[in-house]
């Protein structure tokens, strides 16, 4: 049996709670923690909120989002809000999108497919060019609907031992998940067509994986998007980490923001503060919000770190990563949704390609142009683009400085396949971001922006853990730990890791105090 751990805080009313990052998970466990009583202190090497989550302003009026654009099941940060006491819809204005996205498929000829929530509409949609996948739709969103059901429970619990993964919510949850088989395998039980699979599958791609290696379980991320909508948040999604941080404040939350951590300082094994700006800081608990590739080996001692140490994160493996073009240009884009993903007609390849470290020639990639709902992004009769593409992370060694320009001209041609032929002489700002620049300036390690891949042995208790292993007072919160990557299943890690917390500090749970506003 383990001895009881030494808990400070239990001679205090109020214990102290020190959150390295202000990522979504930072911001939604300074939350839930400062609505429980603690006192709670968010340092942010940044001078902005939100991590990833935030919003890019050009000094000409051009806005962006620098890292998700896709704002999806909000039903658990609504519940994050109301246990503070707080209304996410008083807070920030989301806009249901009706087309979710426009899909092109390319090829001779090329295919749009205009995917909606409205299932007779997207049923008719694939009749047009896959008349037999037509009635699989709703096959697929009844078969996920029960997944999901199984899956929620796995995804709302910590798994702190291996032995966890033995429970009978997991073992009940096994025949509806088919671990055995990859998405685009299970996919073929609805749908003949590839494009069509490809309709419902490119979603792994938010973890940053492939639909023919990412685990069927994640079917579950297109089954959300049909069931529940996808939003846009007015101003972009840094408008919700802004909203979280007031929140955070009216609670009481004190944010150091251009304040980087050096360290967090350990008594043994145990967390007991954190060194900033050369002073110690003492905490009861210690969260940790950065990337974990980049994070864990600067502030934890690897000598602590048996199940995570150096040697083993240096070996683990990570998602791809991705080159961001930000671009503000001249003049509105009818051609343009507001979500536009381009499948490569190579799209198989392209997969191949990034996995063995090389960068495509014919990528597929994400464009969005958000002022067809939000025009509040650029400024007047001007448009501001996003562009996405998968390349390979910096494992593979490429050189970015080299590789930069070239590329850059390759991923704007790609837009004429969206129709978008004449935009190199409207461009009025423009900002890139290469694999090279997320690690330097956005400190993700190895430039993979989707962080620890997400296959069977990197899952659950095999992912670092939210009372983080081998420590006592340190838990980590966001995409490197339980339950994984994206924003709703980020917030949700934020939740298990603050009930953790709650757990060994003997706190009270978050109970919805009122909040001035």
């Amino acid at each position: 049996m383990n001895a009881p751990l030494p808990a400070p805080a239990l001679r205090r009313q109020r214990p102290n709670i020190a959150i390295i990052g202000a990522g979504p998970g930072g911001l939604a466990a300074a939350m839930l923690l400062a609505a429980s009583g603690a006192r709670v202190t968010v340092f942010e090497k940044d001078d902005v909120v939100g991590g990833r989550t935030r919003t890019l302003t050009s000094p000409e009026g051009y806005r962006f989002d620098l890292g998700p654009t896709f704002f999806l099941y909000p039903r658990i940060i609504r519940e994050v809000f109301a246990s503070c006491g707080a209304d996410l819809d008083e807070e920030v204005e989301l806009v249901q999108l009706d087309p979710q996205y426009r899909l092109i498929f390319e090829g001779s000829p090329s295919i749009t497919l205009d995917a909606t929530g409205d299932l007779d509409r997207m049923e008719a949609a694939i009749a047009a060019f896959a008349p037999q996948d037509a009635a699989g739709v709703r096959r697929f969103m009844a078969d996920n609907r029960w997944k999901l059901d199984a899956f929620r429970p796995v995804l709302e619990k910590p798994f702190s031992t291996t032995a966890r993964m033995l429970g009978k919510d997991v073992l009940f949850s096994l025949p509806q998940l088919r671990p055995h088989l990859q998405v685009d395998e299970d996919l073929r039980r609805y749908f003949s067509d590839p494009r069509v699979r490809l309709a419902f599958s490119f979603q792994t791609k938010y973890l940053g994986m492939s639909p023919f290696k990412c685990p069927s379980m994640f079917t579950i991320l297109s089954f959300l998007e049909y069931e529940y909508g996808v939003y846009h948040p007015i101003g972009g999604c840094g408008a919700v980490s802004e909203a979280m941080r007031r929140v955070a404040e009216r609670l009481g939350v004190e944010f150091r923001l251009g304040t980087p951590v050096e360290r967090i300082a350990f008594a043994g094994r145990r967390a007991v503060g954190v060194e900033a700006g050369g002073r110690h800081h003492a905490a009861d608990a210690v969260v940790l919000n950065g990337d974990f590739a980049h994070a864990v080996p600067r502030l934890v001692p690897d000598s602590i770190r048996k199940a995570w140490s150096d040697r083993k994160i240096a070996k683990a493996r990570y998602s791809c990563s991705t080159f961001m073009l930000y671009l503000g240009v001249e003049g509105t884009l009818p051609q343009l949704a507001h979500h536009n993903v381009l499948l490569s007609e190579s799209y198989q390849e392209n997969i191949r390609q990034i996995e063995t470290g090389v960068i495509p020639e014919a990528p597929s990639l994400y464009v969005q142009n958000p002022t067809v709902t939000d025009p509040g992004m650029a400024p007047p009769g001007h448009s501001a683009l996003y562009m996405l593409v998968p390349v390979p992370n910096l494992r593979h060694g490429a050189d970015w400085a080299a590789e930069q320009a070239r590329f850059r001209d390759i991923a704007i041609g790609r837009l004429k396949v969206l129709g978008v032929e004449d935009i190199e002489s409207r461009i009025r700002y423009e900002r890139i971001v290469s694999p090279q620049g997320w690690q330097d300036e956005f400190a993700v390690g190895f430039g993979a922006t989707f962080n620890l891949s997400h296959d069977l042995l990197q899952m659950l208790s095999f992912r670092p853990r939210n009372r983080f292993n081998d420590t006592e007072g340190l838990y980590l919160v966001g995409g490197g730990t339980h339950p994984g990557s994206g924003l709703p299943v980020i917030y949700e890690g934020a939740r298990i890791t603050t009930r953790l917390i709650q757990e060994d500090l003997a706190m009270e749970p978050a109970v919805a105090p009122a909040l001035a506003r």
